[in-house]
């Protein structure tokens, strides 16, 4: 099989590109961000083609969600096949076969959660609404915690749970009440029992009025951090001591990105609830609450969703898990691939303080000289890669977060840091940056 690199014919944007970006900023609200102006055209595995001809190398999969890659034959015949059927009758009110069927495929993924229920959304944001709602009829309880440099979505209990950047929280309240706010686990910080136990519990609320700890099991948008193996084990002994409702965001680390279904399983400490979402249906809209049977209590009418679960995103998200199931094992091989070439790159790059992560779930932060975050260096570096024919997304102060498509080999990766070791050069010698 020939093997597809990058391919730059005309400096983006082009014409035709151009010609769309004008017509998107004059009629399109100004709240999108637009990282770079990459305009697709087409994509095809972890290749993307812009309306000017250009071809990249995608490290960014639209925010780990084309967990199939761009286009993959098995998806999109599912898809054309449900199309030709019927494309809505609402899952919430009446019965097909793929939504069934999507649902008890996720409710098996983690047996060792045991019995589980789903509930189908349009996204990880609604996925998390619906786990606010969940917590608070299960426990009728009402106070939540969540995570510093959280990040769970843009709606109204997701951004009240979100600590991650104050522009995604500015002007939008008041914002919904009862949510309390500790420093994400760390090695080089206190521990999570510390925090709750000596602190929190002990001076602003009892834990018996906590209705759920939610967290991302590996923080995404703060930053790809991994938080100690005993953080979530304390996490889990508390929330069992107490009757509160353990969630986990998968919204992001979820569906195979770790090379584990959910990175639950690489902790071995198993939530009530987990929210997934992005991978799920490899770019079709849909999300997901994946709670143990017993904490999925609430009653006829409780929660709802008129298109959550439309049966071409379910038909897509069961030839998603179809493809990527036999490749679980290859996952995490080219992910530690991966993290051994990132790791040559930060010993011949001095700006890379830090290389982290597990499957193709990868950070890479940035710092200057003096231990700050390089986040100037990693903005002028997002824009040089994409020049360059490379996708790549920033995360947390100084981190490009690397998240392909799954569906990457070695001659992917090997392009892909070719590539980034080329921009990085340029970099330093602009920066002024020395080894």
């Amino acid at each position: 099989m020939n093997k597809i690199y990058p391919e730059i014919k005309v400096a983006p944007p082009g014409p035709k590109g151009q010609a769309i970006i004008d017509l998107d900023k004059k009629y399109s609200s100004p709240s999108y961000i637009k990282e770079y102006p990459l305009v697709v055209e087409s994509g095809e595995g972890p290749w993307i083609t812009d309306v000017d001809g250009n071809r990249y190398l995608d490290f960014m999969a639209g925010i780990a969600v084309a967990s199939t890659g761009h286009a993959h034959p098995k998806v999109v015949k599912a898809i054309q096949d449900a199309a030709n059927k019927f494309l809505h009758i609402c899952g919430t009110d009446f019965y097909y076969d793929s939504f069934s069927k999507i649902c008890e495929r996720l409710a098996n993924l983690v047996p060792e959660m045991g019995p589980q229920k789903v509930f189908l959304s349009n996204s990880g944001t609604e996925a998390i609404e619906g786990a606010l709602k969940l917590v608070r009829w299960h426990t009728k309880r009402q106070n939540v915690i969540a995570f510093k440099g959280a990040f769970h979505g843009r709606t109204y209990g997701a951004i009240s749970l979100n600590s991650s950047k104050v522009a995604q929280r500015a002007h939008f309240g008041p914002l919904v009440p009862g949510i309390i706010h500790v420093p994400y686990p760390s090695e080089k910080g206190p521990g999570i029992a510390d925090i709750l136990e000596k602190d929190l519990f002990l001076s602003h609320v009892s834990p018996k009025e906590i209705a759920a700890i939610f967290i991302e099991p590996i923080l995404g948008e703060g930053g790809y951090q991994l938080p100690p193996a005993q953080a979530l084990r304390d996490l889990r002994r508390i929330c069992d001591q107490h009757g509160i409702v353990l969630v986990f965001d998968e919204v992001q680390c979820g569906i195979g990105r770790t090379g584990r279904w959910f990175a639950a399983q690489h902790f071995n400490v198993m939530p009530d609830v987990i929210c997934s979402a992005k991978g799920i249906a490899s770019g079709m809209p849909l999300g997901a609450i994946i709670a143990k049977e017993s904490i999925m209590s609430w009653t006829r009418g409780s929660h709802g969703s008129t298109y959550g679960g439309n049966p071409l995103c379910c038909a897509a998200a069961l030839a998603t898990l179809d493809v990527l199931e036999p490749m679980l094992p290859q996952i995490g091989e080219v992910g530690a691939y991966m993290l051994k070439g990132l790791g040559e790159l930060q010993k011949k790059h001095a700006v890379i303080g830090d290389v982290r992560g597990v499957g193709l779930m990868i950070g890479v932060e940035f710092l200057n000289a003096d231990g700050t975050p390089a986040a100037e260096y990693v903005g002028a570096l997002e824009q040089l890669a994409f020049r360059k024919g490379l996708l790549l997304l920033s995360c947390g102060k100084s981190t490009v977060r690397i998240a392909p498509p799954l569906i990457i080999g070695r001659h992917e990766v090997d392009v892909g840091l070719g590539i980034l070791d080329t921009c990085l050069t340029e970099l330093d010698a602009q920066f002024g940056m020395k080894k």
